[in-house]
């Protein structure tokens, strides 16, 4: 594999890490329990993420829609099964669900970001766990743009910057109990004051957790915060 083709070198910038490492730093704060549970963790690149749910007990299947991007995973991660899985083109024989469906930076690289959320919550057991780039609007829309080619963008080069409204409306259509966090990675993308304009309107991010039945939680609230905090 040529350098200029190796995801690695998309994947392992400073950039990256660095904003793998606030959200997996603020998902350990919400308190979910991941021991023993099923987990499909959908559009996991090249398996940077991997290991925050394996290490804490849980049974792992990972996907990937980049053939490219899965050949690494899989090389990264052998004891696991890796399905290739584009999520603008769901396979319809898949039918097998999970307890916990991780969706982080996937969404917005999609043209049809309700088609995939069909098929996540059809996989969805008990717990979504969503987080993508948004729409700073307040307002519910969805607004699609082309994706230059990279590992790490939209696979059909189209993808997509949601609302915050948009996504609630649509995880609500889906599940019984939808929050948002009260709080947010400490990164600068992750916005705290949503009334006030971005410095980068296109890099905007937000979290989610869609559920079957209640979550009994201080951090999570079922309704879009005008105001977040750190965590």
């Amino acid at each position: 594999m040529s350098a200029a083709s190796d995801p690695r070198q998309s994947f392992w910038s400073f950039h990256y890490l660095r904003h793998n490492q606030r959200r997996l730093e603020h998902l350990a704060t919400l308190g979910f329990d991941f021991a023993g549970r099923t987990v499909l963790e959908v559009g996991a690149g090249i398996g940077d993420l991997t290991s925050f749910f394996v290490d804490r007990g849980a049974r792992v299947v990972t996907s990937e829609g980049d053939p490219r991007n899965l050949s690494l995973l899989r090389e990264r991660h052998p004891d696991l099964e890796a399905r290739l899985i584009d999520l603008e083109e769901p396979p319809n024989e898949m039918r097998d669900t999970f307890d916990i469906v991780f969706c982080y930076g996937v969404l917005y690289h999609l043209a049809d970001p309700a088609r995939a959320l069909d098929f996540l919550a059809a996989r969805t057991g008990s717990l979504l766990l969503l987080e993508t780039c948004v729409s700073p609007s307040a307002a519910d829309e969805l607004l699609r743009h082309h994706e230059p080619p990279a590992p790490e963008n939209a696979l059909h080069g189209v993808g997509c910057r949601p609302s915050r409204t948009w996504i609630m409306r649509e995880l609500r259509q889906r599940f019984a109990h939808v929050y948002c966090p009260l709080t947010q990675p400490a990164h600068e993308e992750f916005p705290l004051d949503w009334s006030t304009p971005p410095p980068n309107p296109w890099l905007v991010r937000a979290t989610f957790a869609a559920s079957r039945t209640p979550l009994d939680s201080p951090l999570l609230v079922e309704d879009l915060p005008a105001r977040q905090r750190r965590a």
